[in-house]
């Protein structure tokens, strides 16, 4: 809750001004049957005009003071809360953007969009209510118990009794909700789910005619939100008529008692009328807390979900005096050992002794899920190791400012990512002060340009969201010149040129060795025809190294990778692909 309140900031006067303006609101309804009971009982009785007019003019201000109060409270609410909640999402999208790869691996991409929408929203409307009605409805409770005890303690007995019956039949009612409630959130981080993996893989949704397939997966995932809601709701709509049954009760009850009263001479008509009233508002504060209560619970459950974000520390943090500066491109694994959760002793990667020399191009193959998006992730600290240590330049990365390291260590991941706007701005986040010039150098080292000079608005084509009206080949080629814009000591290529035809994968491979030739470049690949031309060539396998060397080396002194050379020459497989052994294979070439 403090991390939550801590985010009104500049909307702490907002804040105090709304309750200051409901409690002016309260007691000016207050007032008004007592003044109501003045007119009837000293004015229109007693036929005194003079008294009418008096005590009119004197219900017409403080309606109208209640009237501007309450105003003034509703827009002072609003803006407390709605700046809470802008204050909060701002305050987690930070956070969100401080974490590293370790702590986004801790939460559901839907649970964090389910955290920053329907969970903020819940708690701008509990605090919204907290504030003002919060305030309002106990005040208007004690207020209204104080005047009608004022008017005859007598017939309010009967009132508190039918009052403490009915809050413990809404305490029963609002129980029961709030449980339902509480267990609503879990089905929107499924819901949100269903709905993103939809959208993000629509085509092969569509691709495989699965149309009905997700339809049906929505419609549980929804139906089952619908189903607690309904529940929550029905169990909640039982306060209106439990509210109207007992308040009826009493009203019939202290008019029939009331009206003996009247009769007997020791209760006035205006003051039985101002009785009815305050009974009325009593009720309907008490109705007013209940509702307070369910938003309150709903609520709990949404502070606790944005805390455990707010909580979260990074675990990765730069140091006291952070390194900013980075001699060349060089990397040395000292017996480095790596696993993505600690403590549990499943290890990606283990005992790497690996030695690179600034501008080498070393080329890292491997079947899938041995370790190499792994490794590379180390060099620019997107995770930190578990053993061992990690250099570049000589320097530990854990010295350097990890910004500085990250514009030095250029990556072009698995998975290209392109946003929308125009082709420049998307190259342009490599480098967002690039000339239009540097931007098409970068394209030309890419074999981007290309397609790019064939398109109607050229470097001014607008990219679609993910970059959707762009093929994957050249959706990787515009990531790889983006990486080239940040003119990087080390560029880490992971798979990035598998949507490439071999002719123009061997023409991005000969433009680095041209453009960029003082660059460390580690390419990550499938193919053995992508790496069989660099400095060396690594073999990973089950987290470790199996073999390091040149392509003419490995063929020599590495059984694994010699099979699947002679399986791609052969047949066009690759790491996964089934393969025969090194025996088999001279076997078969003879």
């Amino acid at each position: 809750m403090k991390d939550i309140l801590a985010q009104v900031r500049q909307y702490k006067k907002d804040s105090l001004l709304t309750p200051f303006y409901s409690a002016l609101e309260v007691f000016m309804e207050v007032l008004l049957p007592f003044i109501m009971a003045k007119i009837i009982d000293n004015g229109i009785e007693k036929g005194d005009m003079s008294k009418v007019y008096l005590y009119g003019g004197l219900m017409l201000l403080a309606a109208a003071v209640s009237l501007l109060s309450g105003i003034m409270a509703g827009v002072h609410a609003s803006k407390a809360a709605t700046g809470l909640a802008c204050n909060l999402r701002e305050t987690i999208y930070k956070r969100i953007q401080s974490f590293s790869f370790a702590n986004i691996d801790k939460f559901s991409t839907a649970g964090l969009v389910t955290r920053m929408t329907t969970d903020v929203t819940n708690i701008q409307n509990a605090y919204q209510m907290c504030i003002r009605i919060a305030v309002r409805a106990p005040l208007m409770l004690i207020s209204s118990m104080i005047m009608s005890f004022a008017v005859s303690a007598k017939m309010s007995s009967l009132f508190l009794i039918a009052l403490v019956f009915l809050a413990a039949a809404l305490s029963l009612v609002v129980s029961r909700a709030m449980k339902l409630f509480n267990s609503a959130f879990h089905k929107y981080d499924e819901l949100n789910a269903s709905v993103q993996e939809n959208i993000s893989g629509i085509r092969v949704v569509k691709a495989y005619v699965r149309e009905d397939y997700e339809k049906q997966k929505f419609k549980k995932a929804s139906g089952s939100l619908y189903d607690i809601f309904v529940k929550a709701e029905s169990i909640v709509a039982l306060n209106n008529p439990v509210m109207m049954l007992v308040s009826y009760s009493a009203i019939i009850a202290i008019s029939w008692f009331g009206a003996h009263l009247v009769v007997g001479g020791s209760l006035k008509t205006g003051e039985l009328t101002s009785l009815f009233t305050y009974i009325f508002s009593a009720f309907m504060s008490l109705m007013m807390l209940s509702f307070i209560f369910v938003m309150i619970s709903m609520s709990t459950a949404s502070i606790k979900r944005i805390g455990e974000v707010l909580r979260e520390q990074p675990e990765l943090t730069d140091p006291d005096a952070p390194v900013k500066e980075m001699k060349d491109g060089s990397i040395d694994f000292d017996g480095v050992d790596f696993a993505y959760f600690k403590g549990e002793n499943k290890e990606v990667l283990k005992n790497i002794d690996l030695h690179i020399k600034s501008g080498e191009t070393i080329g890292i193959i491997g079947p899938t899920g041995c370790g190499k998006t792994s490794l590379v992730n180390l060099i620019s600290r997107l995770y930190d190791v578990t053993k061992g240590s990690v250099k570049v330049g000589g320097v530990d990365v854990k010295d350097y400012d990890m910004e500085f390291l990250r514009n030095n260590v250029s990556v072009v991941l698995q998975k290209n990512v392109l946003f929308s706007g125009t082709i420049l701005d998307n190259l342009r986040w490599g480098n967002e002060n690039a000339t239009d010039e540097e931007c098409i150098a970068a394209c030309r080292s890419a074999c981007a340009d290309e397609f790019i000079e064939r398109m109607e608005d050229k470097y001014d084509t607008y990219i679609e969201r993910g970059g959707a009206n762009v093929s994957g080949g050249q959706k990787q080629r515009l990531c790889i010149a983006r990486a080239l814009l940040k003119k990087p000591k080390i560029l880490i290529l992971d798979d990035s040129t598998s949507a490439v035809d071999t002719a123009t994968d061997a023409k991005i491979k000969a433009a680095f060795a041209k453009d960029i030739p003082g660059t460390t470049k580690l390419i990550i690949a499938q193919r053995i025809s992508s790496v069989e031309h660099a400095d060396r060539i690594l073999v990973l396998e089950n987290g470790s190294i199996s073999g390091i060397g040149t392509h003419v080396e490995l063929l020599e002194s590495n059984e694994t990778y010699a099979d699947i050379y002679n399986s791609q020459v052969k047949g066009g497989g690759d790491f996964d692909s089934p393969h025969p052994t090194h025996n088999e294979a001279g076997k078969e070439g003879q």
